[in-house]
């Protein structure tokens, strides 16, 4: 019987272990020391939430899936009735192949042909990796068209703090900017964090705040990596670390409140190459010429509540 979620392709090493699936190309399940730090799905279950999913050739939502590109005007298909939007791409159902496996590392790949709304054609892999630091994704699209095309990528893990819902678990979020959004979450323009509801530029418990937010303006550390680092205070080392390199400037954070399925429970952190609504705006829009190639590196690793407390 097929899996909904197709073949799993399963990596390990040390404690860790992660399952990245042929339908979407996205991570089912990250586990160290026993520990899922992220919320994910069942290899039997159609994956709920996005969890996990791959988000190009954009991430979010493009209102009404209309925008401009090079002088022609483009109409992609709204897979969003509530909103009318066009969200989270065209790859998250498609089906991806393994192009390179090892023990603690899967690439995969999907190629994109054009299509009505993205006449483009794309070639895109990615590399999960486990080693002592982590968890590393690594991705590489290459634009293998004739034509210039427009390209962002994001991601859509939930992470698990450790403790039963994310209320009283500890944030740090060093970003020093939130876009501000309409009703219909599509962004108007960017405001100051601090001071705010949604200033963790401290660690603080999330408490009661309702996020579905990008926020921008990342302090990276030393090494040029902006870190996430969300824990629960309750059990010592039961909390998750996201990081991300400079291809990376957003991040969309959701508490999933209107989803019974992961309301509260986790909460997704999205790293995001450009906001919502970008095809439309053309911010930080990445242009690929023909031939070129866009690469990035997110990940994740388990931290201990107190390595959140001292920042």
């Amino acid at each position: 019987m097929f899996s909904p979620s197709g073949e799993q392709f399963e990596i390990a090493f040390g404690d860790q272990e992660a399952v990245v699936v042929e339908v979407g190309g996205g991570l089912r399940s990250y586990r160290a020391a026993g520990r899922e730090l992220i919320d994910g799905y069942d290899a039997g279950e159609m994956c709920p939430s996005g969890r996990g999913q791959v988000l190009m050739p954009w991430p979010n939502r493009l209102a009404r899936g209309a925008y401009a590109f090079a002088g022609r005007d483009l109409q992609l298909p709204v897979n969003e009735p509530s909103t009318g939007a066009a969200i989270h791409g065209l790859v998250r159902w498609a089906a991806w192949s393994v192009a390179e496996r090892d023990s603690h590392r899967v690439v995969v790949g999907h190629d994109l042909p054009p299509q009505p709304g993205y006449p483009f054609a794309l070639t895109i892999r990615i590399e999960y990796a486990l080693s002592a630091e982590g968890l590393r994704v690594s991705t590489t699209a290459t634009n293998v068209g004739g034509d210039p095309c427009p390209f962002g990528a994001g991601a859509h893990p939930y992470l698990r703090p450790g403790s039963p819902i994310v209320d009283p678990a500890l944030l740090h979020l060093p970003a020093r900017s939130v876009l501000q959004v309409e009703a219909d979450g599509m962004p108007v323009g960017d405001a100051p964090v601090e001071g705010t509801e949604f200033d963790f530029l401290r660690p603080r418990p999330l408490g009661g705040t309702t996020l579905d937010h990008c926020f921008t303006d990342l302090q990276p550390g030393d090494d040029g990596l902006t870190r996430v680092r969300f824990a629960s205070t309750a059990d010592s080392g039961a909390g998750v670390t996201l990081w991300v390199d400079e291809a990376y400037p957003y991040l969309m954070l959701y508490t999933g409140d209107d989803r019974p399925d992961v309301s509260r429970r986790s909460m997704a952190i999205e790293p995001m190459t450009c906001p919502p609504q970008a095809f439309r705006t053309g911010r930080d829009v990445v242009r690929l010429e023909s031939g070129d190639s866009f690469r990035g590196n997110w990940g994740l690793a388990p931290v201990a509540a107190e390595a959140v407390v001292a920042g």
